[in-house]
This record gives structure tokens, C-alpha cells and sequence, in this order.
């Protein structure tokens, strides 16, 4: 790996999942896994192509019962391009073949070289070299230039170019018993003076036409058209373009494949494949669409630039690339979420969790807008939610677990433990913080940018309408004067239930109950914040009555939050009086105890029994809120937490927790940055590296962890240089690991553009490009000042 660049050198069939994964490409619109063009989907290879926000259901038969799924839907591959020799077969990575491999993605230009020799059975050379873009210029666009070269030989090359809508639904290994047949042929065709063949697919249930046009261009060493007469064969879902040009010795011969895309879903069209064909059949050559490509990956990394010395640079920059090629300024213009694995896999089903949370603070600081997207997908299911509510016997908005097209729960009521092969009972749709992380996300979008109207057209909405349904899950204990929480599941995910209880969930989980708090008291702040006469309008629209607010601070004022041993935190009521695990003994037993629930259950036993987390849960606070926060919050519900109580609260946690999700190290790294910071290099280290080395076993193959690689940029931008954007001010307050000796960020808040922060272990500097701006406030270890534009103030780093 290289600046700048993922490098892969010789195929390894056992690697192919994972390389394939992390060198997808994609522009917010349309992504494509990093497959060789000329694999299919054979267990070793697997060439998915995803459209954000293209989902379809389809019904299948789980052990006698009707289960019912939504995917995002495996669109049709575009890729297709395969060769052969006189006499035969196609050559391919997998036929062995192949004398020498290398694969290279390059994350500054977004472009996937592949270089491959392959010598036929007859002794024949052919040297194949292939770029690959997916453009960041244009949504709709992508693009494949293959250049061959006969080494020691002259000939016909047969050469099949094809847009495939066959493939199904079967990345994950475990969904393969489900019904994954999304796309039902619809037309196929070739124009041979525009040398442009086209496919079109309508998803089974959702009906969205999908539609792709390619052009085919082959030219000589002198760039003129090369004289290779092409047919057309045709199956339904599938168009074929064959050319038999003959190579010379050692004479490059290149085609191209330029490829258009559109969906029934898009905006300024007024059919698809009408679309596609016109987009298309005006394609210029690959370089012209690779220059305006570059040039649009530029401004990006021009704003997105987290900038640190040494190895971990090149693993932020790809965790970049995948955040950016997932939410982007074209995705901007969608109705989508963020899908927990990117668009790079069909992990989780392409499904909209929480993940989002852990992105938010890189959008807020370099792009706003499309944070605001994601505010909207949710603000756009808010009908869904309350009707989900409403069903379940609650006032207010519930966001579902896992979202998807509508917004409606998409959360499996089964999940199949591959540790045992048993299919087992799913409660994880009790996960009631969803809606937390999208109040939270409201509340940092307005700390971030100071957009009052969209608080008062969209965000005081939301945050009214979870403020309400946290209040409905509460139950009031007058003896204590306090609230509860039951029958939730939270962020730790293991426990959802008490060992032989009768139903699920868990009571008073500390983050639930103390994120409540929070959420309770960002509406009431937003309610404040806004105009007079705006306040009494938004008030009449939502039928807020003042005894509602008043529960509402009630509520905020007096959650229970249960403590247990030397005034630790307790996960949840009961914690604490459920068994130690001998972790040592599964540790030698198991080469990976990650998922110990999986593993416990396969023994027949359960995690509910044990004191035994997932990933972070409590500690989750503190990654939210800061240690100052989680005390202030714990204070205002009538709890005295010291500095101490908070580290003996990390200290227990980190000793039972078996870090099953690429979050859980993020968080952890967090916290222990200002208590052990060698351990918190670690595990951002751990965090760094979880997809680059699939630290989870075959999980990237599957998709990236989105959430994780955002959340190491974040570790980076926030954690090791204490910034906070409350109030106004941007503030700085550095804890640089021994091991980090500089870092450099670009920034964006309150639409100030262009600051520049640099943090050594000696000073700290801060300033801000020459412009027509307004001064911004802020603040470097607790000294404000105003800075102007133009102007850079430096403050000593002060003892370490």
C-alpha cells in the first residue's frame, strides 16, 4: 500500500472477496465492486453494482415460515468484457493462466488499474492492462479501457463486451437460501452506427426500471478507429457485443466501454433507457471522461484532506475515498441514507442503522449539505415512524432498527448463527436508540452550521416527535420520583433479555436512559432558540401543549440511571448480578471470540447470562457527550459521578467487552485518549486497519464498515485535537497520542471556508483563508479569540 494507493500484487482466490470490496468505486450514485471485468459471481469473485436507495422485497421460505426481505438491489454488472484466443477458452484470473497480477487503486484520482499476462495452452502471451472509473464528474457514468497486447503471436482476439442484468441477490453466504432474484428482463438491444448496446431490468416489487447503455469503441496505437466488425447476440436480461479484431506482435489494441446509467427514479428524464442510450451514444473517449473525473476528486480531497505523518496516512485516505464514493455530492441529491456497508456489499441488506451518527462529524465540518440529506431521508419517513409508533402503543416517532425504501422495519425477526447453523429468535428490532443517534445528529447538524430554518421547517419536528415517543417508553415510579426504561436492547447488542425471563429487552440501559436526557433536552433548547411568533406556529402545527414540555423537562430531569459495585455505571439494571465469563478460557479455546454470542450459542448456552458486552455501550456516553458531559448530564438527573467513578466505569467495561463490531474500537480509542493514550493508539491502530486486514474474518468481503472507517477520520479530527463547534465557537483543546507528532485539517463551519488547523506536541495553530467573511470565534485550550480572515493565531501546546 502506497500513498495514496491500495496495491495488490499476484491473485489470491482466498483474498479476492476482500480486495474486491475495498477497491469498489463509486460516486454517491452508483458503485461497483473492484471485480476482475471478465469473473462472474463463482464464490471466489463476486461483481456487484449498487444504485443508493435502489431497493426491492421478495418473499422467501425459512424453515416453514414466510420471511420477508428488502436488499438493495445487485444491479445489472456493466463490467462484462471477456477474451480468448484462436481455439480457446476464455482466459481468466482463476483458469491458471496467469503469469503476473497486479491491482491498483489509486484514491487521489479514484481509478482501479489492473495489469494481468496470461499465456494460453498453446503458448501464446497476452498482456491486458485495464483502467476503471466509476465518474465523480457525472452520476451517471463509468467506464472501462482495455488495452491488449500480443507478446509473441498475431491473430484474431475474440473479445465479448456484455451488460448482464442475470445476477442476483448473492453476496453474503448466509442469505443463500433466500430468494435474491431482484431484476426481471424488460428489453435488450444494439445500435450499430452508434456502436451502442443497451440493456433495461425492472426490480421485481418495487418496479424501478434500470437502465444501461454501452458504447464500444476499439482503437489502434494510433488512436483511429480500429477496424473490428461487431454482432450483437442477445438474451433476455442480457446484451452481448462480440468483436474478433486481430492483433499484431507487440501492436496495442484498446476498447472501451463506456457505460451510461439511469433508473425510473431519477430526476429531468422522461424514460431510462431513453436516457441511457442518448447519455451514452455521446460519451467521449476514456481520457476526456478520466480528466473531468480527476478534476471533481480534487476539489473533494481539497476539502476533505486529514492530513498525519507516516503509515496511518494511507489507510485515513482510503477510509475517505469509501465515505466519499458512499455520500457524496450526488447522493446529496437523493433521497437515500447511509447504508451501514457503504455501496460496496450486501452485508445487512444495504440497510440504514445507526452508523450514521459515526459519520455525521466529518460531514458537518466539510460537507453540511449532504448531512443535511441524510436529516431529510429521516424527516421524510416521519410519517412511517409515527405510524410505527402508533402500532406499537406510543406517542410520537419511532425510527425502526434497520430502514430502508420507506422507512418501515426491515429489522429480521430471525437470524441464522452460522457458528451452529440454527435459525434463532432476532429482538435486536428493541434497539430504541436509532431514533436517539437521529435527534443527536439533528442537534450536532445545528451546533455545526447555525441553520435555524431548517430547524424550524424540519429538525424541531423530528426532535418534538422522538422527544414524544421517549416519553411514552417511560413508566414513572412517584416513590422514586424517577423514570424507567424497560424491554429495550441497547447499543451493547448481546443482551436482549434477562436469562429465563419470559419476555425480551433489558430495563434501564444507561445509554438509552442518559441519551433520552439529552434528546429531551435538545428539543426543549430548539424550542427556546426559535422566533417568538415562529415558536407559537411551530407549537399550533405540532399540538405541543405547554404540559407536554413540561413532561418533557420533568422527564429530562429525573431518568434513572442504576449504578452498581464502587459506584460503576451499571450497562443496565441487573448487570452486575449476572456471571463473570471466563474469558481467558474462550480466549485459549477460540481463535476469535469476537462474536461470543455466536459462539455461546452454539454451546448451547446464552451471553444473556454473562457480564459480557459486544462493543461499547455505556463508554458510549462518553463518546457522544465527553467525560465532562457524561458528568454534567448524570448531575442534572440528581447523580453524583466524579472523574474517578467515570474511570473505574472504563476500566470495568474495558475488561468485558469482546469488541464484536468495528465501532466498538472507535469508541474505545476515544475514550482512553485522555486516560491511556498508547492504549487508545491502539486501538485506533485496530480501527485503522479492521477492514484493510478484515480484522473480522470475512466480514469486508461483504462490504465495508462505513461507520468504522468514518469514525477513525473522526478519532483524528475531533478526539486527538478536542474539537468541539457548541455555541458558536470552534474550540481546540489537543491530546495528541505520543506516537501522532503533527496533524493537518481543512474545515468548514458556520459557512466560514478554508480553516486551517495545524496541532503539534509543541503549538497549535489556527487560521483562515483571505475572503469577504465575517471573523469566527475561537477558542485554543480555553484563550478565545477572533479570528479574522486572512489572519493564522498560534498558542503554545502547553505541558504535555
Amino acid at each position: 500500500m502506497e500513498h495514496a494507493t491500495l496495491s495488490y500484487e499476484g491473485y489470491d482466490p482466498e483474498a479476492e472477496g476482500l480486495r474486491e470490496a475495498l477497491c469498489t468505486l463509486g460516486n454517491g450514485y452508483v458503485a461497483t465492486r473492484g471485480a476482475a471485468p471478465e469473473s462472474r459471481a463463482d464464490g471466489v469473485h463476486y461483481p456487484g453494482t449498487y444504485l443508493a436507495g435502489c431497493y426491492d422485497r421478495l418473499t422467501s421460505e425459512v424453515d416453514g415460515r414466510a420471511v420477508e426481505n428488502e436488499d438493495l438491489v445487485n444491479a445489472p454488472n456493466w463490467l462484462p468484457l471477456t477474451f480468448r484466443t484462436p481455439g480457446q477458452d476464455s482466459l481468466a484470473l482463476a483458469g491458471g493462466h496467469v503469469l503476473d497480477h497486479r491491482q491498483e487503486l489509486d484514491t487521489r484520482q479514484g481509478v482501479l488499474t489492473r495489469r494481468t499476462r496470461f499465456r494460453d495452452p498453446e503458448g501464446r502471451i497476452l498482456a491486458v492492462v485495464q483502467r476503471r472509473l466509476v465518474s465523480m464528474h457525472d452520476p451517471h457514468v463509468a467506464a472501462l479501457e482495455t488495452t491488449f497486447v500480443a507478446e509473441n503471436w498475431s491473430g484474431p482476439l475474440e473479445i465479448r463486451a456484455s451488460l448482464d442484468g442475470r445476477v442476483t441477490n448473492a453476496g453474503v453466504a448466509r442469505y443463500r437460501d433466500l430468494d435474491g432474484r431482484h431484476l426481471v428482463p424488460v428489453v435488450e438491444g444494439y445500435d450499430k452506427d452508434e456502436r451502442v448496446a443497451w440493456l433495461q431490468v425492472r426490480t421485481a416489487t418495487s418496479e424501478i426500471r434500470i437502465a444501461q447503455a454501452a458504447l464500444i469503441a476499439v482503437t489502434g496505437p494510433d488512436m483511429s478507429p480500429a477496424g473490428a466488425p461487431a454482432t450483437f447476440e442477445r438474451t433476455p436480461g442480457e446484451s452481448v457485443v462480440v468483436l474478433r479484431p486481430a492483433l499484431a506482435e507487440g501492436v496495442p489494441l484498446t476498447v472501451e466501454k463506456r457505460v451510461a446509467v439511469y433508473t425510473s427514479r431519477d430526476r429531468a428524464i422522461s424514460e431510462s433507457l431513453y436516457a441511457a442510450r442518448r447519455h451514452a451514444a455521446r460519451l467521449p473517449r476514456f481520457d476526456d471522461l478520466l480528466a473531468d473525473h480527476a478534476h471533481a476528486w480534487e476539489r473533494l480531497w481539497q476539502v476533505s484532506g486529514v492530513v498525519v505523518p507516516g503509515e496511518p496516512q494511507r489507510a485515513l485516505d482510503l477510509h475517505v475515498f469509501h465515505l466519499l464514493q458512499t455520500l457524496s455530492e450526488h447522493s446529496g441529491q437523493l433521497d437515500v441514507g447511509m447504508p451501514a456497508r457503504g455501496l460496496h456489499g450486501e452485508a445487512y441488506r444495504g440497510h440504514v442503522f445507526w452508523d450514521e451518527l459515526f459519520v455525521f462529524p466529518f460531514l458537518l465540518l466539510r460537507f453540511p449539505r449532504i448531512a443535511r440529506s441524510l436529516l431529510m431521508y429521516r424527516w421524510r419517513r416521519l410519517p412511517r415512524a409515527r405510524r410505527s409508533a402508533s402500532d406499537a402503543g406510543h406517542r410520537g416517532a419511532m425510527y425502526p432498527w434497520q430502514s430502508g425504501s420507506d422507512g418501515r422495519d426491515e429489522t429480521q425477526r430471525m437470524h441464522l448463527n452460522p457458528a451452529s447453523g440454527r435459525w434463532i429468535e432476532d429482538h435486536s428490532d428493541l434497539q430504541r436508540h436509532v431514533g436517539l443517534a437521529v435527534a443527536h445528529n439533528v442537534w450536532q447538524y445545528f451546533q455545526a452550521t447555525g441553520d435555524l430554518a431548517f430547524m424550524y421547517d424540519h429538525g424541531a419536528e423530528m426532535l418534538v416527535e422522538i422527544a414524544r415517543f421517549c416519553c411514552s417508553l417511560t413508566t414513572y415510579d412517584a416513590a422514586a420520583d424517577r423514570y424507567d426504561i424497560r424491554g429495550v436492547v441497547g447499543p451493547d447488542e448481546y443482551h436482549d433479555g434477562y436469562p429465563g425471563a419470559g419476555r425480551p429487552g433489558i430495563d434501564n440501559n444507561a445509554y438509552t436512559n442518559v441519551m433520552v436526557a439529552c434528546v429531551l433536552r435538545y428539543t426543549l433548547d430548539t424550542l427556546a432558540a426559535l422566533p417568538e411568533r415562529e415558536g407559537r406556529v411551530l407549537r399550533r402545527r405540532l399540538r405541543l401543549e405547554d404540559h407536554e414540555t413540561e413532561l418533557f423537562d420533568h422527564v429530562r430531569r429525573r431518568m434513572r440511571v442504576v449504578f452498581h459495585g464502587d459506584g460503576v455505571i451499571s450497562q443496565f439494571e441487573g448487570y452486575g448480578r449476572l456471571a463473570e465469563l471466563d474469558w481467558a478460557a474462550y480466549r485459549s479455546r477460540y481463535d476469535s471470540i469476537r462474536r461470543l454470542d455466536r459462539i455461546l450459542e452454539a454451546e448451547g448456552d446464552s451471553v444473556n447470562r454473562y457480564q459480557a458486552s459486544k462493543q461499547a455501550d455505556v463508554l458510549m456516553l462518553v463518546f457522544l457527550l465527553g467525560e465532562r458531559g457524561v458528568c454534567e448530564e448524570l448531575a442534572s438527573l440528581g447523580y453524583d459521578v466524579d472523574a474517578a467513578a467515570l474511570d473505574r466505569t472504563v476500566d470495568y467495561y474495558l475488561a468485558r467487552t469482546s469488541h464484536g463490531s468495528t465501532l466498538s474500537a472507535v469508541v474505545h480509542a476515544w475514550v482512553l485518549a485522555s486516560r491511556d493514550r498508547g492504549a487508545s493508539w491502539q486501538f485506533f491502530r485496530e480501527a485503522l486497519d479492521s477492514d484493510i486486514t478484515d480484522v473480522q474474518g470475512g466480514t469486508t468481503a461483504e462490504g465495508v464498515h462505513l461507520g468504522a472507517m468514518a469514525g477513525t477520520i473522526d478519532i483524528v479530527q475531533r478526539c486527538y485535537t478536542g474539537l468541539d463547534v457548541s455555541d458558536g465557537v470552534l474550540r481546540l483543546a489537543p491530546r495528541l497520542p505520543p506516537e501522532l507528532g503533527a496533524l493537518d485539517l481543512r474545515l468548514r463551519f458556520r459557512d466560514h471556508w478554508g480553516i486551517t488547523v495545524r496541532c503539534t506536541h509543541e503549538r497549535i495553530r489556527i487560521g483562515m483563508a483571505r475572503s469577504q467573511q465575517l471573523p469566527v470565534r475561537v477558542a485554543v485550550l480555553g484563550r478565545e479569540h477572533t479570528l479574522a480572515p486572512g489572519e493564522t493565531w498560534e498558542v503554545p501546546a502547553g505541558p504535555r
